[in-house]
């Protein structure tokens, strides 16, 4: 492949596909699950601090299997063919597709706040409780404008990835300074004033009758149920950093660069995170937070420090959100479908680039799938219930640079993780620990998507049994 990517353009991938809706809007999930704010900081904290692990420890298998495919590759090259094909068949069916549909139905939905009329519309069709809207049409507007500006070539999705991200960091500083500078009266120190304990915590010691309406006791373990399930959201919206291992084909010296946007990257975002969370708990009190008007704290805060110009600031700041990254994640995710053609494991069709040197059969079938899932409804659902399921797949492979380290010492290895094995065992038990309480007090949010990766095993079964009578797919 064409090494068209800089660090620069890596480190812009990164940070544009994490970048997404969710910093704007899981804020108020999270606090009505933890009911304080240094809870809701100590969450983002840890949700950091796993990222930046998992980053650094990617970087040493980045750095030994430099192509494209990524995280795909590194599971393949480690546990085999059938571990593969399953990260690549939930790839596929939900991870990539329905965070693109999610996102893309994200754009839409903020751009209603501009042009009321596509809300206030007519439903399309409708029948029983599945309807289709123009937010939905405009969402699949987007990911199929995006999918086809991507086919025309590398550069196009570079230079778009490139703008859309430094612009979006930019107006993400902008709220965090102004944040800082306009708000006149602080709600820091109130938010802070329940220390380290969370309604639900208070409401079991002191009565029920404490809660304000909203508000729901989690029980057993309250907190570490609340801990658990604000989690969710926060890695949600801390994930699709790996997207550059994807495209590490198309990266100039993949095996120094493809660490150092991961690092760099995931670092730069999480500090954002961070200080934008800060600005909420400084803007409004606890229950403009938790409460925040359709989940969309960042409208209320930005309210509070533009004035009435404060929406349509933050909707046009998630509309630039939004686009840049559903760019990111086209570009990236279209690589790896590709690369599991060539192992034989998806359609042969993807496996050719088109003459603008891109996987565009590849793009394509990424983008209509994508369209179907927003189409559907049920991109949401879908995405609750492989939340667990990504960070397995994380463990994973952070797991494997220990595995590889014991088994094969001799691989040359141009980068080794920093602090090892101490970073790749502190993701593994975070990790661990997050993935155990979510199955504990939130199982909706895991057996249906280990159900979901399960169904992978029979089409594995069916493609290998095909290659063999008729070569593929």
């Amino acid at each position: 492949m064409n090494k068209k990517l800089k660090l620069w353009d890596a480190t812009m991938l990164v940070m544009g596909s994490m970048i997404g809706s969710g910093i704007f809007i899981v804020s108020s999930d999270m606090m009505r699950n933890l009911g304080s704010g240094y809870w809701l900081i100590t969450v983002w904290v840890i949700t950091g601090i796993m990222t930046v692990a998992a980053a650094i420890s990617y970087g040493e298998l980045s750095s030994m299997f430099p192509k494209a495919g990524g995280q795909y590759t590194y599971i393949t090259e480690i546990f085999g063919k059938v571990t593969g094909f399953l990260y690549g068949w939930g790839l596929f069916t939900v991870i990539q597709t329905g965070t693109i549909a999610a996102v893309a139905m994200a754009f839409g939905k903020f751009t209603a706040y501009l042009f009321p009329a596509l809300n206030n519309s007519q439903p399309l069709f409708q029948s029983g409780t599945f309807q289709i809207n123009w937010v939905q049409i405009l969402a699949i507007v987007v990911i199929l404008l995006l999918t086809f500006i991507n086919t025309k070539g590398l550069k196009n999705g570079k230079i778009l990835q490139d703008v859309f991200t430094s612009s979006k960091i930019i107006a993400l500083l902008g709220l965090i300074v102004f944040g800082f500078i306009l708000v006149q009266s602080s709600q820091w120190a109130a938010n802070m004033s329940f220390g380290w304990h969370s309604f639900q915590d208070l409401g079991k010691v002191m009565g029920n009758d404490l809660l304000p309406t909203g508000w729901q006791p989690i029980g057993g373990v309250t907190l570490l149920g609340g801990i658990a399930a604000a989690m969710v959201g926060a890695v949600f919206s801390s994930v699709a950093w790996e997207n550059v291992t994807f495209v590490s084909g198309e990266i100039e010296n993949p095996k120094k660069n493809v660490v150092k946007a991961m690092v760099l990257g995931t670092v730069i975002v999480m500090i954002l995170y961070l200080l934008v969370n800060i600005v909420y708990l400084h803007a409004l009190d606890r229950d403009g937070i938790a409460f925040a008007d359709k989940n969309r704290p960042a409208v209320a805060a930005s309210q509070v420090i533009f004035g009435k110009t404060g929406t349509v600031i933050m909707a046009v700041l998630v509309m630039i959100s939004t686009f840049g990254c559903i760019n990111g994640l086209v570009l990236a995710g279209s690589r790896v479908f590709q690369t599991m053609a060539k192992d034989g494991l998806f359609f042969k069709s993807a496996i050719t680039n088109n003459s603008h040197g891109v996987p565009g059969r590849s793009l394509w079938m990424q983008g209509i799938w994508a369209c179907v899932l927003a189409l559907s409804g049920q991109y949401g659902d879908l995405l609750d219930m492989i939340s667990f399921v990504i960070v397995l797949f994380y463990m994973i492979t952070v797991f494997g640079v220990i595995y590889l380290r014991i088994r094969k010492p001799e691989l040359e290895r141009p980068y080794r993780t920093w602090l090892y094995p101490v970073t790749p065992i502190l993701y593994l038990l975070i990790g661990a620990a997050f993935c155990t309480l979510l199955i504990w007090f939130k199982p909706q949010y895991t057996w249906p998507g280990f159900i979901l990766i399960l169904l992978g095993l029979p089409v594995y079964w069916f493609i290998n049994k095909n290659k063999k009578h008729e070569g593929g797919l």
